[in-house]
């Protein structure tokens, strides 16, 4: 049966809907039948991966209409933080191609992350074998018009948005920004005050929703298993300061969780509907 195309409400503000194709339900469909059905549920755009088929995923672009705002590099701009400089050469040469994918697919940016802090990897290495790596793609992110958002993720790593203000800042490029992902701020602090002070840093948004009554009472990480707007984000606060620094980008669903029950095409409109109520408040 298939699930007729969300029609287009006014909306409160200019915000475009997407969805990370890492996060599609069923993983082992073809990339033109996940984009048909993301399509059908009223999305927008779509962030794929890099190092996809290029051109399967222009066939699968081109032929439903979905805009590719943003592709994701995580694997590869993981591996900056590794202690081997071959290994950090390498995660270099996987954030250039990240690039060259986006701009082949129109899109503006890439999301990279920072490597990542751990007992054995310190906070000052991260900061210099990421920052230096990075630095390394900004020429070519300058050359194709396609900007280098970082992205917040559970790293142990830029644990304030004054620091990660600062370490876009040190680049002094405007082909760094920010990939603000607004559920992993969640068990730090208030995603409304991270988003004044990084202001107009943030290329994109990353929309997951999180449970701090959750987290408190089973883990960490349990905080991300409910459903949109039914966990702690304040939304109408979120938006306001959306408002406040001009965003008119994309807000890109990432879903950490997925209820049992739903089959994928109904949990895609599911998910964009409720994409639609928060970007209402």
């Amino acid at each position: 049966m298939t699930v007729p195309s969300l029609a287009a409400p006014a909306r409160k503000r200019p915000l475009q809907k997407g969805y990370m194709l890492n996060t599609f339900p069923v993983r082992e469909l073809p990339v033109l039948e996940k984009f048909r059905m993301l399509k059908t549920a009223g999305f927008e755009g779509v962030e794929p991966p890099s190092h996809m088929d290029q051109d399967e995923v222009l066939r699968a672009r081109d032929a439903t209409g979905l805009a590719i705002p943003s592709v994701s590099c995580g694997a590869h701009s993981r591996m900056l933080a590794n202690p081997s400089p071959d290994q950090r050469a390498k995660g270099v040469e996987g954030i250039q191609q990240a690039l060259r994918d986006a701009k082949r697919y129109g899109a503006g940016s890439i999301l990279v992350v920072p490597g990542g802090v751990t007992e054995k990897i310190t906070y000052e290495q991260n900061w210099t074998w990421t920052f230096n790596g990075i630095r390394q793609c900004v020429p070519l992110a300058e050359e194709l018009g396609v900007k280098l958002a970082i992205e917040n993720v559970w790293n142990n790593f830029h644990l304030s948005p004054l620091e990660a203000a600062r370490y876009v800042d040190e680049f002094k490029s405007t082909a760094v920004g920010w990939h603000f992902d607004i559920g992993n701020v969640m068990f730090l602090g208030w995603p409304e005050q991270w988003i004044r002070i990084l202001g107009k840093r943030i290329a994109t948004l990353h929309i997951k929703e999180y449970s701090r009554k959750k987290m408190e009472a089973e883990g960490k990480r349990k905080g991300f298993e409910v459903e949109y707007l039914a966990g702690d984000n304040d939304w109408p606060a979120i938006m306001r300061a959306l408002d406040d620094i001009g965003f008119r980008g994309w807000g890109i669903a990432e879903p950490a969780w997925r209820p049992a029950g739903v089959e994928p095409a109904a949990r895609l409109r599911q998910i964009s509907e409720k994409l639609e109520e928060i970007f209402a408040k």
